[in-house]
């Protein structure tokens, strides 16, 4: 029996109308921004009617921002993010739940404690580690005073460096943020749920482990996949402060550092129909996958059988 409400079903949906406008009204702002001239963008309170300059502004945008360059460095940099981060959690958790080992249950408490250490905690040893690869290794060298046994066995004095920086590289923008507790975490929950009598079936057909993960377990979790596609895709693609860090050269800077091309300084015009028509191209390519893996997003958050 449904109990009707109607009190109820008013307040609930002005509440949830109250907040979409909320969420919504900085993009409708941005969106008639960038339709406007200079001499009604700068108007103080701006007007609320959309002009006629939206492409102008946007190829604009495109030119002085260089945001074709930006725009696929944050595409790699995503697609890297999101596959590496995917293929590295599931077999963490393959490993975990269907592999007995000592120290199983502390390795998988070490990753899960890993969630309480964000990027921002880490930055300045993650940098130095990207920036010299091989540091470790060299103090060890260093410490061992291998170069003087080197330099003996050759018969002269030899300084041997090991370096190896990941600057202005995609491999720095992409490794160092592929781990994932929360992905591992949310695959070992579900593989959990699997049925023992499916591992058992596949060792009496002779399936070894990686057989048995990738025909069985794999497509049990492509519901898990497609939704956690799309949310590590938003999150390598609005990464902002480890790119920043990183790049130093203007061709390797993603489209979310390259925004600040087009911010308006204080000597010049304020060209924020320029800005807003930036933004919305940065926003696009993530408002395009969540739009056209939304099924798939919802089916893996709520589906009985994941």
């Amino acid at each position: 029996m449904v109990e009707k409400t109607p009190l109820l079903d008013v307040v609930t949906y002005g509440l949830l109308g109250l907040g979409i406008a909320v969420v919504c009204f900085p993009i409708l702002y941005a969106l008639i921004a960038a339709t406007l001239p200079l001499d009604q963008v700068a108007r103080v309170p701006m007007p609320l009617v959309p002009g006629d300059r939206l492409l102008e502004n946007l190829g604009t945008a495109w030119e002085r921002g260089n945001l074709g360059g930006n725009l696929m460095n944050s595409l790699v940099m995503a697609l890297g993010i999101t596959v590496g981060k995917i293929l590295v959690s599931l077999v963490g958790a393959f490993s975990i739940v269907y592999f007995n080992y000592r120290l199983r249950t502390l390795a998988f408490v070490s990753v899960f404690c890993t969630l309480m250490l964000p990027v921002e905690v880490r930055i300045l040893p993650t940098y130095e580690m990207a920036a010299n690869l091989f540091g470790p290794l060299q103090l060890i060298w260093d410490a061992l005073h291998l170069d003087r046994l080197f330099g003996w066995f050759v018969g002269h004095r030899v300084e041997f460096t090991l370096e190896w920086s990941l600057l202005d590289s995609y491999a720095g923008l992409i490794f160092p943020l592929v781990a994932s507790a929360t992905c591992t975490f949310l695959f070992r929950q579900f593989f959990l749920t699997v049925p023992e009598e499916l591992c058992e079936a596949a060792k009496m057909d002779g399936a070894g482990p990686m057989t048995f993960f990738w025909r069985v377990l794999l497509p049990l979790s492509k519901t898990n996949i497609a939704a956690l596609v799309v949310i590590e895709f938003v999150y390598g693609w609005n990464q902002y402060l480890w790119p920043l860090l990183i790049t130093t050269q203007p061709d390797m800077m993603t489209a979310v550092i390259g925004l600040k091309n087009l911010i308006p300084q204080p000597d010049e015009a304020p060209y924020w129909n320029v800005a807003m028509a930036g933004s919305l191209l940065v926003m696009a390519p993530p408002v395009l996958v969540v739009v056209l893996m939304q099924r798939w997003f919802v089916k893996g958050l709520v589906d009985p059988e994941k």
